[in-house]
């Protein structure tokens, strides 16, 4: 079961979203909340609470 690369939450089989970047590194997202952070906002993990990697 893959986590999501964000959140670092499981991710249950049949959800999610799988995307390739153009290095071809495989990032995978439980919720649109958790790409649009990374992607988009190009915000880092660990700056919040409710990420399994987040860090004071």
């Amino acid at each position: 079961m893959p986590k999501c690369s964000f959140c670092g939450k499981d991710i249950e089989s049949g959800t999610g979203k799988i995307f390739i970047k153009t290095d071809g590194k495989i990032l995978h997202f439980d919720k649109m909340k958790c790409e649009k952070n990374m992607l988009k906002l190009k915000r880092k993990p660990r700056n919040f609470k409710w990420t399994t990697s987040y860090e004071k």
